[in-house]
C-alpha cells in the first residue's frame, strides 16, 4: 500500500511535465528549505535469516543547486538525521540514525508558465551515525547508490519558488552484529518533499 501510494504521487508529478516556466538563468544559485518523508521499500532483506522492517521518518531538507545552463542545475541534497525504527521478525531491535547526501544533475524544462517541471540522475551517499539496539553492537555499512529525481516549482514570486518533488535512491547497508556480518539492509528509499526554493 505505501509503496503503491508513493508511485501514484510520482505519476502525478510527472503529469505536470505538461507544462512549465524556467525561473532560473545561466550563474543563478537557489536554496531550499522544507521537509522530506523518508519510506523505505517494502521488503528490506533478511538480516540472521530474519525478515528486516525499517521504519519511515520526517526530516528538515536542504538543498543548494548552482545552474551551469538555464536549464542544467548541479544540486546538494542535505538533512538533519533521520531515525528510522528497526524491526526483525516481527520484533523492534532499535533504531538506526543516518545521513544521505545526494548530489544530483537536474534538467529544468523551459515552458511559458509559472510551472517549472525537472527531472535528475545522481549519486547517494548514505552513512549510519548510529544504532541503537538491545541485541549488542550493530553497526551498518555506508553505502553509495543511485538516485533519480522528479518535481516541479511552483514561481510565487520573483525569486520564489514552491516545490513538490520525488525522489529514489539505492540505499543498501551491509550489517554487523558484534564484528560478525549477518546480512545486508535493503532501505532503497521513496522521498517525498515541499520546499521553498529561493533564486539569488
Amino acid at each position: 500500500m505505501k509503496t503503491r501510494t508513493i508511485l501514484l504521487t510520482a505519476t502525478a508529478l510527472a503529469a505536470l511535465t505538461a507544462t512549465g516556466a524556467a525561473a532560473q538563468q545561466k550563474g543563478d544559485i537557489t536554496l531550499g528549505v522544507g521537509l522530506g518523508y523518508v519510506a523505505p521499500k517494502d521488503d528490506n532483506g533478511t538480516l540472521a535469516n530474519n525478515r528486516l522492517e525499517i521504519g519511515e521518518d520526517t526530516q528538515l531538507t536542504l538543498t543548494l543547486e548552482y545552474f551551469l545552463t538555464d536549464q542544467i542545475g548541479i544540486e546538494l541534497l542535505a538533512a538533519t538525521p533521520f531515525t528510522h525504527d528497526l524491526t526483525l521478525g516481527g520484533n523492534n531491535i532499535g533504531t538506526v540514525k543516518h545521513l544521505p547526501p545526494t548530489v544530483s544533475v537536474n534538467y529544468h524544462l523551459n515552458t511559458n508558465t509559472n510551472f517549472t517541471p525537472f527531472a535528475g540522475l545522481g549519486l547517494n551517499y548514505t552513512t549510519a551515525l548510529d544504532v541503537d539496539s538491545p541485541l549488542g553492537n550493530v553497526t551498518l555499512d555506508d553505502s553509495w547508490g543511485m538516485a533519480a529525481h522528479l518535481g516541479v516549482d511552483m514561481k510565487i514570486s520573483e525569486h520564489g519558488q514552491l516545490r513538490a518533488d520525488v525522489r529514489w535512491m539505492d540505499i543498501d547497508m551491509d550489517a554487523k552484529l558484534n564484528g560478525a556480518a549477518i546480512g545486508t539492509a535493503e532501505v532503497d528509499p521513496w522521498v517525498l518533499g515541499v520546499s521553498y526554493i529561493h533564486r539569488f
